[in-house]
């Protein structure tokens, strides 16, 4: 029989996109083409579409999620501990630790692949200053109780939403709802600037710190005047247009990924609406005697099937990665970031007792993320559940 053939992404940047940027390019003038008006237009048009105040982009989701914890930090300076899940990318837990904070992880369900609340609640101390959440590949890992647990102990919510672009709670775009909330626009995500990635938030000075802190720190791009007559009368003895509010570095884009962000931005709710159906198509067909198929599925927006193993064995394991491979299909192990990121080196040494967290391990050894796209046949994806399914 023929291989199957499944990339594990495919490209977002269509023809369409190319078309843009040549528009764009072939101006008489010449553009500018480092950060300027295009960037704006684009943050803009993303703040409108998630529903909020506010959103600068920046030049990856690794970024995002930097500038997320170093503006937090000037609300925090003394640090203090972030709560994060071990089923991350990994940059979630290098901006904790760049920014100077204590990340203390807490085990995952099954059903949405986020925290497990009960853990979650009994590691909150009063040094808690935030939850930092994973919405890992297009599951929603927002509830009523998290939001209670947050407001009832006075914690931020912080969103990584940069694989669950479009997903929702309670029909509210994921990333509209924390305090705030980071995207990735990586070319294989729902939607792709090459790479890119925007912070959004309704807090006025959050805002204003991100902005500053995207450009070297510098106060020049405060768009509040008050902040900016407080800095330039305090340091008077400084050039009013090289004052640095802390240690940040230079996150921006450039007008070029701005464009190409519009353009796909125009197409992103119907590619959402095939991915939707992909994936819910999917699980319906997968088998739950063999695989894990309860997930949480109001307000899923997938940009990847989800396969996750119900019983332990090695075994089954590796003859259904072996079937993988001789079927051309690409897949990676461990789900979001490679599985469990408190096995990566530089924790080894920090007395983690694995045995604590029982569903991040089991995630970490027998699962799988495929990937999900809206140009992805009905019947390359009823091949891949037969493949999986007749594996034994």
């Amino acid at each position: 029989m023929k291989k199957l053939t499944l990339p594990l992404m495919s490209d977002n940047i269509s023809r369409e996109d190319v078309d843009c940027l040549i528009d764009f390019l072939k101006q008489n003038p010449v553009p500018r083409l480092t950060n300027g008006d295009k960037v704006i237009e684009f943050e803009k048009a993303w703040s409108e579409w998630l529903g909020v105040k506010h959103s600068v982009f920046v030049n990856s989701g690794t970024a995002a999620n930097e500038l997320s914890m170093l503006a937090l930090k000037h609300f925090y300076p003394k640090g203090g501990e972030i709560i994060i899940p071990p089923l991350t990318w990994i940059s979630d837990v290098n901006s904790v630790l760049f920014a100077g904070f204590d990340p203390v992880f807490v085990d995952i369900n099954l059903n949405n692949l986020s925290f497990d609340l009960d853990k979650l609640e009994n590691s909150i101390t009063d040094k808690t200053r935030a939850i930092f959440v994973t919405h890992v590949l297009g599951l929603n890992a927002i509830s009523d109780r998290l939001l209670k647990i947050c407001e009832d102990n006075n914690i931020l919510l912080i969103e990584d939403v940069c694989e669950s672009h479009g997903a929702t709670y309670n029909n509210t775009k994921l990333g509209s709802i924390g305090f705030a909330s980071n995207f990735s626009f990586y070319f294989a995500h729902h939607m792709s600037t090459i790479e890119g990635g925007m912070i959004s938030t309704n807090d006025d000075h959050f805002y204003q710190l991100c902005r500053s802190l995207r450009s070297h720190g510098m106060v020049r791009e405060f768009t509040d005047d008050n902040l900016i007559k407080k800095y330039t009368e305090d340091y008077s003895d400084l050039n009013k247009d090289f004052i640095f509010i802390g240690p940040a570095h230079n996150f921006r884009s450039t007008e070029i990924n701005a464009v190409l962000g519009l353009c796909q931005l125009d197409r992103l709710d119907s590619n959402n609406e095939k991915r939707i159906e992909n994936y819910k198509y999917f699980i319906d067909n997968l088998d739950s005697k063999k695989y894990h198929t309860d997930f949480e599925m109001d307000g899923q927006c997938n940009y990847a099937f989800t396969v996750v193993m119900k019983n332990s064995d090695f075994d089954l394991r590796d003859r259904i990665e072996e079937m993988l491979k001789d079927n051309g299909i690409e897949f990676r192990r461990g789900m979001s970031g490679g599985g469990n990121q408190m096995r990566q080196p530089y924790f080894r040494d920090k007395d983690l007792e694995l045995v604590d967290f029982p569903v991040i391990e089991h995630v970490h050894n027998f699962s799988w993320y495929i990937g999900n796209y809206p140009t992805l046949e009905r019947d390359k994806i009823d091949n891949l559940i037969r493949l999986l399914n007749e594996v034994e």
